[in-house]
């Protein structure tokens, strides 16, 4: 068991799913025995909108938000949150990236440019995981499921049993997307192979 905390930051947009990824990871690491805290701290819960969302767990955990440089993992559901936030990343930790582009409002209306060479910029400085789960997540048929795909890539990068994913994945989401979410799993797992 971890005897420090562990500081994992979700970062995304409106829509993406970022709540269910956080609940996944609060229930994995409340059924290991950890004292967790989750936290919604930007949260946009309209589409588009910039969603931040703080998971910690340990043996006591007192606060609920990440600090600046304090984050094992930074789980990235877009590239442009992943720039945003990657100065809460750890010395190091990892920033996991679903390549990914979503044009924030500023970009859409014009008045900012979409960065460029954001995965490329951040792997000269910091540990970066980055894949297409949309993609892959369209193979499937269900775009939906492209961050149970992140999750499983994030799953090899922590302390738990695949089996005790497994198990959190069926007891949280829709009973009807279980089978989906798990083949999802498995190939975000079998991606870091």
């Amino acid at each position: 068991m971890a005897k420090n905390t562990v500081n994992i930051m979700i970062v995304g947009v409106g829509g993406q799913g970022t709540l269910l990824a956080s609940r996944i990871l609060g229930n994995i690491t409340t059924s290991a025995g950890y004292d967790v805290k989750i936290s919604e701290v930007h949260g946009m819960a309209q589409r588009g909108g910039s969603v931040v969302t703080f998971v910690r767990y340990g043996e006591n955990v007192a606060e609920p938000i990440v600090e600046e440089g304090q984050a094992d993992i930074l789980i990235a559901f877009e590239r442009l949150e992943a720039m945003r936030y990657a100065h809460f990343l750890k010395k190091d930790g990892t920033i996991i990236i679903n390549d990914q582009r979503i044009d924030p409002m500023t970009v859409v209306t014009g008045a900012m440019e979409y960065p460029e060479n954001i995965i490329e910029n951040l792997s000269a400085k910091y540990n970066v995981i980055s894949v297409n789960a949309m993609a892959e997540a369209e193979k499937m048929g269900n775009t939906r499921v492209f961050n149970t795909i992140i999750l499983g890539l994030t799953a090899t990068k922590m302390e738990f049993a695949k089996e005790a994913w497994v198990e959190t994945i069926k007891n949280i989401v829709p009973p009807k997307t279980v089978e989906l979410n798990l083949k999802a799993f498995e190939l975000g797992w079998n991606m870091n192979a």
